[in-house]
């Protein structure tokens, strides 16, 4: 019974948040609540439930709301603007580079193995460029994704960890012999990047070609017939071949591009900026982002003390504070929100015992035949299973169980982790709604959550098999047992 409530509960969640049905906060707060309801537990029980969920979260909750207002300072600043610059004139503007680049820095980012710092490090400095050049945030957050998934096998990261600890060995035993299968996969997310980045060359292509054809269309029809023009603007619309239509057209897919600024915007911004405090900000973040990887203290104190100096150096003065943080306080609410109700989801799932119960039913699933192939058939699901299954339920609850299976018929526990590293909760982060760092990629590339997951999804799967045929071939991961 729990497991088919936890299931479905899973279940629900997921195609609200896929089809972007309601808020997150609604999904992940709601259906749980209703579920631990229809388990026929209490409403003391369930607030105990919330409350340990919440207390799992809170920490990283204001981690992220000061790290989204600092980053958000520092855009204001305009400390991105020369690296930006840099970036484009390095690029050429070119889209295929600025994706390789973006995947290679993510990548660069998250050898600390923390996908919350290479999200806070890679979002925030290529966004601004992605806006300028007109290019879809959704590849932005899949480059970021991709690359900061395949370096989650480190054995510094929290699936090889977990791993680790769930078969009793050393990390480097099971990440060394997936060595060349990581080094694989690096190039697949960089040959990806470059053909995303082509693809969207080719978009922006057809976007400005149709935007000059149109306006070139219109003022030669201008030409032909000023006064029939003139005559028809003045009574009514212009038709298809008139003007105004075509001008309009071209106006308003000019005015959707974030390089066009209305004067009093551009004004405003440039207001805001701190050119002569250029230096001091990048010393700032330097060390924020040091102490942030350091451990020296705890991330969210990291970023509480960045915002305070931030403030106080770039915008002294109450009434300037104050303005900064209401302009911020929109995306950092929206984000707390989110990692709140996250919190009150797990606390539920783990409180009530349904993540045992399916964790257990997923297990007894497996044919005793196919046992021998469990490596294969783990590798292959490992992406898909991140949206059912967040790192601590797969590794301290689901891959025990399939270990126990798997060596009745002489499946070794290191072949299972070794596979499910190749895309559990390493490839397949970035999708997972169970993971807080999820939610700061979409919150941080202002992305839907169901499209972010829908973009990424066949990109990551991709990355994951690429991975697994080279630890067949290396035999890091058995084909048959």
């Amino acid at each position: 019974m729990l497991s088919l409530l936890g299931y479905l509960t899973v279940a629900v969640i997921l195609a609200l948040l896929l089809t972007n049905r309601v808020a997150a906060v609604v999904a992940l707060a709601g259906v749980p609540l209703a579920a631990a309801l229809a388990a026929g537990f209490g409403p003391d029980e369930i607030g105990g439930f919330v409350k340990d969920g919440l207390g799992g979260v809170v920490g990283t909750t204001t981690m992220f709301v000061f790290a989204i207002v600092y980053f958000g300072l520092m855009r204001d600043a305009g400390m991105f603007d020369p690296i930006i610059a840099r970036i484009v004139r390095f690029a050429g503007s070119a889209p295929v580079t600025v994706c390789v680049g973006t995947a290679v820095l993510a990548m660069a980012a998250h050898l600390d193995g923390a996908g919350a710092t290479t999200f806070l490090i890679t979002i925030p400095a290529m966004l601004p460029l992605f806006d300028r050049l007109g290019m879809s945030r959704l590849v932005l957050t899949t480059c970021v994704g991709l690359g900061a998934g395949v370096m989650n096998l480190l054995p510094w990261g929290g699936p090889t960890a977990r791993a680790a600890t769930t078969v009793e060995v050393d990390a480097n035993e099971l990440w060394v012999p997936l060595i060349p299968a990581q080094l694989t996969g690096m190039v697949a997310v960089v040959v990806i990047a470059w053909w995303l980045g082509r693809r969207e060359a080719r978009r922006l292509a057809t976007e400005d070609v149709t935007t000059v054809g149109v306006d070139t269309e219109a003022a030669a029809a201008e030409q032909r017939t000023p006064l029939a023009v003139g005559a028809r603007t003045a009574d009514g619309p212009a038709g298809p071949t008139g003007r105004d239509e075509g001008a309009a057209a071209g106006d308003r897919e000019r005015s959707d591009r974030p390089t066009d600024q209305a004067p009093d915007d551009a004004a405003a911004e440039e207001d805001l900026r701190r050119p002569r405090l250029f230096w001091f900000d990048v010393g700032l973040t330097v060390l924020v982002v040091a102490a942030l990887v350091s451990g020296i203290a705890p991330p969210e104190v990291c970023f509480l003390a960045g915002v305070v100096v931030a403030l106080v150096v770039n915008y002294p003065g109450l009434r300037r504070q104050t303005e900064r943080i209401e302009a911020h306080a929109t995306g950092a609410m929206l984000m707390a929100t989110t990692l709140l109700a996250a919190g009150v989801f797990l606390g539920i799932l783990e409180g009530t015992g349904m993540i045992d119960a399916m964790a257990t039913s997923a297990a007894s699933l497996i044919p005793g035949g196919l046992a021998p192939g469990l490596p294969l058939l783990v590798g292959v699901l490992g992406v898909p299973l991140s949206l059912l299954f967040g790192p601590d339920a797969y590794y301290f609850g689901v891959m025990p169980v399939l270990i126990g299976v798997g060596e009745q018929f002489g499946v070794s526990g290191e072949a299972i982790a070794r596979a499910s590293l190749l895309g559990e909760e390493t490839t397949g982060f970035p999708i997972s709604p169970l993971t807080g760092s999820f939610f700061l990629l979409v919150g941080l590339g202002g992305v839907q959550i169901g499209s972010h997951i829908r973009h990424l999804l066949t990109w990551a799967w991709l990355v994951s098999l690429v991975m697994l045929a080279v630890a067949v071939v290396t035999g890091a991961v058995p084909l048959w047992a």
